[in-house]
C-alpha cells in the first residue's frame, strides 16, 4: 500500500510549538505501474516475488531481513521498480515456519536460490542476495556455502552466527556468545549493548566466524559507522584483512559515519531508539539524522549499480 508522510510547518522552534503555518500530504508509492506483486508457497520456500514490467528476464535478488521474522515486502518491491526479480524470502514466524528455529537450514535458502534460477523470467547463471543485520549474515553463510551466489550487498550483517546457528548438510556453525551484562546503561530508559558480542576474529567466538574465504560471489558491505547494535565497521575491516591475506580482491566496503544500524531505502524515516533484536529493551541503534538521510540515499544507488554491474 502506498505510504502516507503528513508534513507540517509550525511557527517557532522551541519545545511547544506554535500555530500551524502550513501542512501537506505526500503519498509516496512502493510499486509502480507493471510490477507484479507474486505470492510464493514452493516446496518449503515462503515468500513473495516481485516482478518488474514487462515478459523479458531480469537480473534476480533474494531479499532476507533482519531478526524479528515475518515476511517484509517494502525493500523487494522497490527494488523491482529499479528492474530486479526480487524474492522478499521468509525463514522463521510466518505462516507454518517454525515460531522459535533451534538453527537455520541453509538448504531451505537453496531452494530460493534454485526456486529463482528456475523462474523463466530470472536471468541467470546465479543471483544476488541482499540482507539487513541478520539477514545479511544469512546471506554470507549462503555464499560461503551454496552455489550460484554472483553477488552479495550486505547491511550492517554480522560476520559470524549470532542467536540462531546455522547447518549445512554435514556443517554446523554454532553461535558466539552474547554477553547482556557488558551493556552499558546511558539513562534510566536505554542501553548500549556496543560491546556485548564475542569477538568472532579471535577464540573462542572464532568457531562461529562464517568462512568467507569459502565465497565466489562478489560482496559489497555496507557499515554505518555509528552502529550500536553490531560492530559493523570492525568486523567487516578484519574480514577484509583476512579476504586480502589469502589474495582474494572480491570485495568492497561502503562505511558511512554518523549511520547507525538501520541502513533502508531513501527517506524513510531515522529511528535512532528502538527494541534491541536479541534482548527486546529500549536501546540505541545510533545514527544521527542528516548523515543518515545522505547514506541512506548514496547506499541505496551504490547496491543498484552494484547488482546491475555483477549480475
Amino acid at each position: 500500500s502506498p505510504f502516507l508522510l503528513q508534513l507540517e510547518v509550525l511557527e517557532g522552534h522551541g519545545e511547544r510549538p506554535g500555530r500551524l503555518l502550513a501542512q501537506a500530504q505526500h503519498e509516496r508509492a512502493f510499486l509502480r505501474d507493471g510490477v507484479r506483486r507474486v505470492p510464493v508457497r514452493e516446496g518449503r520456500i515462503r515468500a513473495t516475488l516481485f516482478l518488474p514490467p514487462g515478459e523479458d528476464t531480469f537480473p534476480g535478488i533474494i531479499d532476507i531481513q533482519g531478526l524479528g521474522g515475518g515476511l517484509s515486502e517494502p525493500r523487494a518491491s522497490l527494488l523491482a521498480n529499479h528492474g530486479f526479480a526480487t524474492l522478499a524470502l521468509a525463514y522463521y514466524q510466518f505462516e507454518d515456519l517454525p515460531q522459535k528455529p533451534k538453527e537455520l537450514q541453509l538448504e531451505y535458502f537453496e531452494e530460493a536460490v534454485n526456486y529463482m534460477l528456475q523462474h523463466p523470467q530470472v536471468k541467470g547463471p546465479g543471483v544476488g542476495l541482499l540482507g539487513f543485520s541478520k539477514g545479511g549474515e544469512v546471506c554470507l553463510a549462503m555464499a560461503a556455502f551454496l552455489k550460484n551466489i554472483t553477488a552479495v550487498a550486505s547491511l550492517n550483517s554480522p560476520v559470524a552466527a549470532t542467536c540462531i546457528p546455522f547447518s549445512y548438510k554435514d556443517k554446523f556453525i554454532p553461535t558466539v556468545t552474547l554477553h547482556e551484562y557488558k551493556a552499558k546503561a546511558i539513562n534510566s530508559k536505554f542501553l548500549d549493548y556496543s560491546d556485548v558480542i564475542d569477538d568472532p576474529f579471535q577464540a573462542p567466538g572464532n568457531q562461529s566466524r562464517i568462512p568467507l574465504e569459502k565465497a565466489e560471489a562478489q560482496l559489497l558491505f555496507v557499515v554505518g559507522q555509528d552502529d550500536h547494535i553490531v560492530k559493523s565497521e570492525y568486523f567487516v575491516t578484519e574480514l577484509c584483512k583476512l579476504l586480502q591475506a589469502q589474495g582474494k580482491e572480491n570485495f568492497q566496503i561502503l562505511s558511512y559515519p554518523g549511520t547507525g544500524h538501520c541502513i533502508d531505502p531513501p527517506f524513510f524515516p531515522l529511528y535512532p531508539i528502538g527494541s534491541h533484536p536479541v534482548f527486546h529493551k529500549r536501546a540505541i541503534l545510533g545514527g544521527e539524522l542528516r548523515a543518515y538521510s545522505k547514506a541512506q540515499v548514496h547506499a541505496w544507488s551504490q547496491v543498484q549499480a552494484f547488482f546491475k554491474k555483477y549480475l
